[in-house]
C-alpha cells in the first residue's frame, strides 16, 4: 500500500524502460510481496537485498552492479537505540522482572497481574493474554512451547521490527516469563526472512543472554530450564497466521488448520502452544515491573497501556511512533507523523492496513482502540496507519489490496483461492469502466454474495477479511467508484491511464 502510494509503479515502468533491451537471462522486473520497509517507501528486492527509499537511477545502478557479479548488500547503517518509554530499565540492569520471578515463583501472581491490567494480544486479534497463558498452564501434557510471532506481513504494519531492533531484550524476557509461567521450556522467536538486521540483533540479544545464566539449563541456579532459537520465516503473509505458522515450524508447507483444537491446548508438534506477537510480549515486563496500575494509567479514554504505531503512506514524517492506547487518530497523523505531505488534504486513511479498510478523512478523531474502531466498522488490528491524500484515487486502492491478499492466499480453501480471484477481477473491471447500470448492479450483487461467503467460510483470516477494503470504499467513497463504473471517469486521474490498462507484471509468490 505505501510503496503504491509513493510512486512504486511508475518506478517499475521506468526500470522496465531502463532495461527493455536486456536478456531475461540477466535481469527480470517482477512485484513483490511487501517488504516491511513502509516507512521508507518505496522499497525494491534484488537478489533478496532490500534497499528502500530508491529512485530509478538509484535502483538501475543496483541491478546493474548485481548483474556485473558484484556484491551488494542492503545498508545496515549504525544507530544508536532508541530510548522508549516502555522499557522499564532505563540504563540499569535488565532482565529484573525474570531475576525476582525465579526466586518468587509467583505464577498466579503474573497472571492476575496480566489480567488486571486487561493485555490483549497487540497481532490483531485482541485476545486476553492471561486467559491463554492459564490455559497453556493448565495443561497436563510435560511438553509445552512458547512461540513470538514476528511475522508482520501486513502492508503498512512495521511496529515490530522497530521493536525488535530497540528492544530486543524485552521480547526475550517476556518469552521467559511465558516459559516460567506456562511450564514451557523452549521457545521459538519466529521472524520474516526480510528482517536480516532483526535477526542479527535477536540472535546476539539471546547469546548475551545464555551468557548471563538467564537462558539454558537451570536458571539463574535454579531448578528452571528455558531454551530460545530464532526461527526465519520461509516467507508468505499466510505465515502469520497462528496455525500456519506451527505448519512452517514443522517443515511443512504454510497453511492454516482447522480450528478448533486451537494452539493452547494442540498447537507445535501437537503440544501446548503459547503464541503472542511480539508488542504483546514486551509489555509483560512492563507490568510485572510498574504495576498493572501504571499500565492501566498510561492510557487514556477507558484504554489501557502504552501503543507502537506504523504511519507511512502520504505523510511527511512516515515511521513508528509510541504513543498512548485510545489517542485519536488525528494526534498520530498530524502531531507525530507531520501530517498530510506536501500539504494536501487528507482523504482517507486505514487504522491497521488493508485488513482494518480504508476510512474517511471526517472519522479521522476515531481513538486508536480496540472498542471505538470496531464501532466505527473498522479494526485496531496491528496498529499500522496509512494514509492517503486528496489525489488518491480509493477504488485503485480498494483494487491494489485485493490483488495483495489474492497473491498471499496459500489456495487450501476454494472461497479464499477461488473468491480472492473473483473480487480482483471484478475491480480490475471497475476501474475500466463502460458498464451499464443492469450490468453494475449485477456486479454489487456479486460482490455481497463472494463477501459473505469468503467471510463465513474461508478458512483463516486473510480471506474473511479480504472483503474489507472494497466494502469500506464502497460505504465510504461510493460515488467515486459510480463516477468509474457509469461514466468512465476517475476523479483523482489515476485510472483510465496507458499505465493502468497496461495490466499487472509478474509476479513473484503463489498464484490461485
Amino acid at each position: 500500500m505505501s510503496c503504491h502510494l509513493n510512486g512504486a509503479c511508475e518506478l517499475r515502468a521506468d526500470l522496465e524502460r531502463r532495461f527493455a533491451s536486456a536478456q531475461p537471462d540477466d535481469v527480470q522486473i517482477r512485484d513483490v510481496s511487501c517488504l516491511g520497509r513502509c516507512d521508507h517507501a518505496p522499497a525494491i528486492s534484488i537478489n533478496d537485498q532490500i534497499f528502500t527509499d530508491v529512485t530509478a537511477v538509484h535502483a538501475e545502478q543496483l541491478a546493474r552492479s548485481a548483474m556485473r557479479g558484484d556484491d551488494i548488500h542492503e545498508p545496515h547503517p549504525a544507530q544508536a537505540r532508541i530510548v522508549c518509554k516502555a522499557d522499564p530499565y532505563g540504563e540499569d540492569e535488565k532482565y529484573g522482572v525474570v531475576r525476582k520471578l525465579v526466586q518468587s515463583k509467583n505464577w498466579g501472581g503474573v497472571l492476575a497481574q496480566l489480567k488486571a491490567a486487561e493485555l490483549k494480544g497487540l497481532g490483531g486479534a485482541g485476545f486476553p493474554t492471561s486467559v491463554k497463558w492459564e490455559l497453556v498452564r493448565k495443561q497436563p501434557d510435560p511438553v509445552k512451547y512458547i512461540v513470538c510471532n514476528a511475522d508482520e506481513s501486513e502492508p503498512g504494519t512495521i511496529k515490530d521490527r522497530f521493536i525488535l531492533t530497540n528492544l530486543p531484550h524485552l521480547v526475550v524476557e517476556g518469552m521467559i516469563i511465558a516459559g516460567l509461567v506456562t511450564g514451557a521450556k523452549r521457545g521459538i522467536l519466529y521472524i520474516r526472512h526480510e528482517y536480516h538486521l532483526q535477526e542479527e540483533i535477536l540472535g546476539e540479544e539471546i547469546r548475551r543472554c545464555y551468557r548471563s545464566g538467564l537462558l539454558g539449563k537451570k536458571i539463574l541456579g535454579s531448578d528452571f530450564d528455558c531454551d530460545l532459537e530464532v526461527f526465519v520465516s520461509p516467507g508468505g503473509y499466510i505465515c502469520g497466521e497462528e496455525s500456519a505458522l506451527i505448519e512452517a515450524l514443522e517443515g511443512h508447507r504454510a497453511e492454516p488448520r482447522n480450528k478448533p483444537p486451537f494452539p493452547g491446548q494442540i498447537g507445535l508438534w501437537q503440544k501446548p502452544t503459547v503464541i503472542n506477537n511480539v508488542e504483546t510480549f514486551i509489555n509483560v515486563p512492563q507490568i510485572l515491573a510498574r504495576g498493572s496500575e501504571w499500565f492501566v494509567a498510561q492510557g487514556t479514554g477507558g484504554s489501557h497501556g502504552l501503543k507502537f504505531v506504523g504511519v507511512s503512506g502520504q505523510v511527511e514524517r512516515p515511521g513508528i511512533f509510541e504513543v498512548a492506547m485510545g489517542v485519536p487518530v488525528r494526534e498520530v497523523i498530524f502531531d507525530h507523523a507531520g501530517g498530510v505531505r506536501g500539504g494536501r488534504q487528507l482523504k482517507a486513511f486505514a487504522p491497521s492496513g488493508p485488513s482494518s479498510g480504508y476510512l474517511p478523512a471526517s472519522m479521522v478523531d476515531v481513538r486508536l482502540d480496540f472498542k471505538a474502531l470496531a464501532e466505527a466498522g473498522s479494526m485496531l488490528g496491528s496498529g499500522a496507519i496509512v494514509v492517503c491524500d486528496d489525489t488518491t484515487c480509493m477504488l485503485d486502492m480498494a483494487l491494489n489490496a485485493v490483488r495483495f491478499y489474492r497473491n498471499e492466499s496459500c489456495g487450501k480453501c476454494v472461497p479464499c483461492r477461488v473468491g480472492s480471484q473473483k473480487v480482483a477481477d471484478l475491480l480490475a473491471r471497475w476501474t475500466q469502466g463502460g458498464l451499464t447500470e443492469s450490468q453494475y448492479r449485477a456486479d454489487l450483487g456479486l460482490l455481497d454474495e463472494l463477501s459473505q461467503a469468503l467471510s463465513l467460510t474461508s478458512i483463516c483470516g486473510l480471506g474473511q477479511i479480504l472483503p474489507a477494503p472494497i466494502q469500506s470504499v464502497l460505504k465510504h467513497f461510493r460515488t467515486e467508484i459510480d463516477a468509474h463504473v457509469l461514466k468512465g471517469q476517475c476523479p483523482s486521474g489515476i485510472c483510465f491511464t496507458a499505465a493502468s490498462r497496461a495490466g499487472e507484471a509478474q509476479r513473484v509468490g503463489i498464484r490461485p
